[in-house]
Protein backbone atom coordinates (compact mmCIF):
# COMPACT_ATOMS: atom_id res chain seq x y z
CA UNK A 1 0.00 0.00 0.00
CA UNK A 2 1.24 3.93 -0.82
CA UNK A 3 1.61 6.01 1.87
CA UNK A 4 -0.81 9.09 2.00
CA UNK A 5 -0.16 12.95 3.33
CA UNK A 6 -3.26 13.73 5.95
CA UNK A 7 -4.39 16.72 8.32
CA UNK A 8 -4.73 15.46 11.48
CA UNK A 9 -7.36 16.00 13.95
CA UNK A 10 -5.43 15.01 17.38
CA UNK A 11 -7.98 14.65 20.38
CA UNK A 12 -8.06 13.02 23.53
CA UNK A 13 -10.41 10.17 22.45
CA UNK A 14 -10.12 6.95 20.06
CA UNK A 15 -12.11 6.93 16.83
CA UNK A 16 -12.47 3.79 14.62
CA UNK A 17 -13.94 2.74 11.21
CA UNK A 18 -17.23 3.32 11.00
CA UNK A 19 -17.84 5.45 14.21
CA UNK A 20 -19.14 8.82 14.53
CA UNK A 21 -17.81 11.68 16.75
CA UNK A 22 -19.03 15.49 17.19
CA UNK A 23 -16.15 17.62 17.59
CA UNK A 24 -16.16 21.73 18.30
CA UNK A 25 -13.48 22.82 16.41
CA UNK A 26 -12.31 26.59 18.08
CA UNK A 27 -8.32 27.29 17.37
CA UNK A 28 -7.86 29.19 14.11
CA UNK A 29 -5.49 26.17 12.94
CA UNK A 30 -7.92 23.94 13.35
CA UNK A 31 -10.43 25.80 11.69
CA UNK A 32 -8.24 26.12 9.04
CA UNK A 33 -7.53 22.51 8.54
CA UNK A 34 -10.82 22.11 8.57
CA UNK A 35 -11.17 24.71 5.43
CA UNK A 36 -8.25 22.86 4.06
CA UNK A 37 -9.95 19.40 4.07
CA UNK A 38 -13.29 20.87 2.47
CA UNK A 39 -11.24 22.23 -0.69
CA UNK A 40 -9.86 18.71 -1.45
CA UNK A 41 -6.00 19.59 -0.04
CA UNK A 42 -5.70 16.92 2.41
CA UNK A 43 -7.67 13.45 3.14
CA UNK A 44 -8.60 13.84 6.88
CA UNK A 45 -7.09 11.73 9.81
CA UNK A 46 -8.31 11.57 13.61
CA UNK A 47 -5.91 10.36 16.26
CA UNK A 48 -5.66 9.75 19.46
CA UNK A 49 -3.65 12.48 21.95
CA UNK A 50 -0.34 11.32 22.95
CA UNK A 51 1.75 13.56 25.57
CA UNK A 52 5.77 13.39 25.75
CA UNK A 53 6.27 11.27 22.62
CA UNK A 54 8.28 12.79 19.58
CA UNK A 55 4.83 12.61 17.45
CA UNK A 56 1.95 14.43 18.57
CA UNK A 57 -0.52 11.38 18.73
CA UNK A 58 -0.30 7.70 19.03
CA UNK A 59 0.45 6.01 15.46
CA UNK A 60 -2.53 4.53 15.23
CA UNK A 61 -5.15 6.69 13.47
CA UNK A 62 -8.35 6.43 11.55
CA UNK A 63 -9.01 8.26 8.38
CA UNK A 64 -12.53 9.90 8.46
CA UNK A 65 -14.91 12.31 6.75
CA UNK A 66 -16.33 15.86 7.87
CA UNK A 67 -20.20 14.48 7.23
CA UNK A 68 -21.85 17.23 8.85
CA UNK A 69 -21.30 20.47 10.57
CA UNK A 70 -23.47 23.32 12.75
CA UNK A 71 -22.14 26.85 13.66
CA UNK A 72 -22.73 26.74 17.82
CA UNK A 73 -24.49 29.07 19.74
CA UNK A 74 -21.04 30.74 20.69
CA UNK A 75 -19.88 30.97 17.17
CA UNK A 76 -17.74 28.33 17.24
CA UNK A 77 -18.17 25.16 14.62
CA UNK A 78 -19.71 21.53 15.77
CA UNK A 79 -18.46 19.17 13.07
CA UNK A 80 -19.26 15.05 12.92
CA UNK A 81 -16.61 13.22 11.43
CA UNK A 82 -17.22 9.47 10.48
CA UNK A 83 -13.90 6.90 10.26
CA UNK A 84 -13.41 5.11 7.39
CA UNK A 85 -9.98 3.30 6.93
CA UNK A 86 -7.26 2.22 9.59
CA UNK A 87 -3.82 4.15 9.55
CA UNK A 88 -0.42 3.96 10.77
CA UNK A 89 1.19 7.37 11.69
CA UNK A 90 4.66 7.12 10.44
CA UNK A 91 5.19 10.95 10.37
CA UNK A 92 4.24 14.39 11.22
CA UNK A 93 4.88 17.68 11.39
CA UNK A 94 3.71 21.17 12.17
CA UNK A 95 2.58 23.40 9.83
CA UNK A 96 2.95 27.31 10.40
CA UNK A 97 -0.49 27.69 10.75
CA UNK A 98 -0.61 24.90 13.55
CA UNK A 99 -1.79 22.27 11.92
CA UNK A 100 -0.05 19.10 12.27
CA UNK A 101 0.17 16.90 8.83
CA UNK A 102 1.20 13.53 8.72
CA UNK A 103 2.55 10.33 6.36
CA UNK A 104 0.64 7.92 7.01
CA UNK A 105 0.17 4.00 5.50
CA UNK A 106 -3.55 2.76 5.01
CA UNK A 107 -3.97 -0.76 7.66
CA UNK A 108 -6.60 -3.10 6.72
CA UNK A 109 -9.72 -2.87 8.49
CA UNK A 110 -11.82 -5.29 10.73
CA UNK A 111 -14.06 -7.52 8.48
CA UNK A 112 -17.38 -7.59 9.25
CA UNK A 113 -18.31 -10.60 11.37
CA UNK A 114 -22.32 -11.88 12.74
CA UNK A 115 -22.37 -11.79 16.85
CA UNK A 116 -23.55 -15.01 18.11
CA UNK A 117 -24.00 -17.11 21.28
CA UNK A 118 -23.13 -15.54 24.48
CA UNK A 119 -21.39 -12.43 22.26
CA UNK A 120 -24.79 -11.54 22.07
CA UNK A 121 -25.21 -9.56 25.32
CA UNK A 122 -22.48 -7.18 23.76
CA UNK A 123 -24.53 -6.19 21.32
CA UNK A 124 -27.85 -5.91 24.07
CA UNK A 125 -25.59 -3.45 26.00
CA UNK A 126 -24.83 -1.19 23.61
CA UNK A 127 -28.07 -0.69 22.51
CA UNK A 128 -28.89 0.01 26.27
CA UNK A 129 -26.02 2.23 26.38
CA UNK A 130 -27.24 4.27 23.21
CA UNK A 131 -30.86 4.19 24.84
CA UNK A 132 -29.32 5.99 28.11
CA UNK A 133 -26.74 8.13 26.14
CA UNK A 134 -29.17 9.24 23.03
CA UNK A 135 -27.32 11.90 21.99
CA UNK A 136 -23.93 9.64 20.60
CA UNK A 137 -27.01 7.17 18.84
CA UNK A 138 -28.34 10.47 17.32
CA UNK A 139 -24.66 10.78 15.07
CA UNK A 140 -25.70 7.61 13.45
CA UNK A 141 -28.70 7.22 10.82
CA UNK A 142 -28.30 3.28 11.33
CA UNK A 143 -26.64 1.03 14.07
CA UNK A 144 -25.50 -2.55 12.78
CA UNK A 145 -25.82 -4.45 16.40
CA UNK A 146 -25.40 -7.73 14.42
CA UNK A 147 -21.79 -7.15 13.40
CA UNK A 148 -19.42 -8.23 16.02
CA UNK A 149 -17.00 -5.87 14.50
CA UNK A 150 -19.16 -2.81 14.47
CA UNK A 151 -19.83 -3.50 17.90
CA UNK A 152 -16.81 -4.06 19.33
CA UNK A 153 -15.27 -0.87 17.64
CA UNK A 154 -18.12 0.68 19.37
CA UNK A 155 -17.43 -0.37 22.68
CA UNK A 156 -14.04 0.50 22.58
CA UNK A 157 -15.00 4.53 21.45
CA UNK A 158 -16.65 4.61 24.46
CA UNK A 159 -15.29 2.87 27.34
CA UNK A 160 -14.00 5.00 30.17
CA UNK A 161 -10.31 3.91 29.79
CA UNK A 162 -6.62 5.05 28.57
CA UNK A 163 -6.06 5.68 25.18
CA UNK A 164 -2.85 3.21 25.39
CA UNK A 165 -4.96 0.56 26.52
CA UNK A 166 -7.63 0.96 23.76
CA UNK A 167 -5.01 1.01 20.99
CA UNK A 168 -3.54 -2.02 22.26
CA UNK A 169 -7.31 -4.09 21.32
CA UNK A 170 -7.64 -2.03 18.33
CA UNK A 171 -3.84 -3.43 17.13
CA UNK A 172 -5.45 -6.67 16.91
CA UNK A 173 -5.95 -8.05 13.05
CA UNK A 174 -9.74 -9.17 14.52
CA UNK A 175 -12.86 -7.98 16.72
CA UNK A 176 -12.64 -10.69 18.84
CA UNK A 177 -10.11 -9.87 21.42
CA UNK A 178 -12.33 -6.67 22.26
CA UNK A 179 -15.26 -9.21 22.11
CA UNK A 180 -13.99 -11.20 24.94
CA UNK A 181 -12.59 -8.19 27.07
CA UNK A 182 -16.70 -6.74 26.55
CA UNK A 183 -17.60 -10.28 27.75
CA UNK A 184 -15.24 -10.37 31.04
CA UNK A 185 -16.11 -6.56 31.77
CA UNK A 186 -19.94 -6.40 31.33
CA UNK A 187 -19.55 -10.47 33.29
CA UNK A 188 -17.94 -8.67 35.87
CA UNK A 189 -20.35 -5.79 36.68
CA UNK A 190 -23.55 -7.63 35.75
CA UNK A 191 -25.04 -11.12 36.97
CA UNK A 192 -25.39 -12.52 33.20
Amino acid sequence: MQTKEVALLIQDAVLLPGGRLEIRVVTPSDLCMVADVLKGHYDLAFAPLKVNSELPCYIAATQCNIIDFNQLEDSSLSIVIEGSQRLKILSAAKKRDGCWIARALPCANWCDEPIAGEFEIISAALEQFYQVNPDLLELYSQVHLEDATWVSQRWLEVLPMYNRDKLILVEQPNCHKTMDFVLQLLKSHVDV
